[in-house]
């Protein structure tokens, strides 16, 4: 598969939330949509990424922006994770790997010599109209919003 670039519509996400209800990227048309891919639940680094986003997530709305996370755990992790630091955004499903194969994400991991398959930590900004306007493959955990306001303060 071809890896997205800027410019590019966006892939199509149809995945249960940590509710299990079903969302659509399609359902935030006319909102930026803040699409984080992180490893997984209740890990340091994605725990950081997330309360980050938490913490300023008023402050995204407020611009336009909406959050939904993805990783390949599971609706009951997910419900875990947001509910231990009540995160007030949706955190995506992905356990057949649909998503994070169809974002290109899905990548070879190597630690401590060891190679595996895993979920690269990688930030799409999505415009209203559903194409892809940014791309951020080196994400600041600690500072991961204000990593994307950065890019709108002109």
């Amino acid at each position: 598969m071809s890896e997205l670039k800027i410019g590019d519509q966006a892939p199509a996400i149809q995945a249960k939330n940590q509710n299990g209800e079903i969302v659509n990227l399609s359902d935030f048309s006319g909102k930026k949509i803040i699409l984080y891919f992180y490893p997984k639940d209740n890990t340091p680094g994605c725990t950081t990424e997330a309360c980050n986003f938490r913490d300023n997530y008023q402050s995204l709305l407020s611009k336009g922006f909406e959050v939904l996370g993805v990783s390949i755990d599971s609706e009951q992790s997910h419900q875990k994770f947001i509910s231990k630091f009540e995160l007030p955004f949706n955190l995506l499903a992905d356990e057949d790997q649909k998503i994070v194969n169809d974002y290109g994400v899905w990548v070879e991991k190597n630690m401590y010599g060891k190679k595996y398959m895993g979920t690269a930590r990688t930030t799409f900004v999505i415009d209203e109209k559903g194409k892809i306007e940014h791309i951020i493959k080196k994400v600041d955990n600690k500072n991961a919003s204000q990593q994307i306001l950065d890019l709108y303060d002109h």
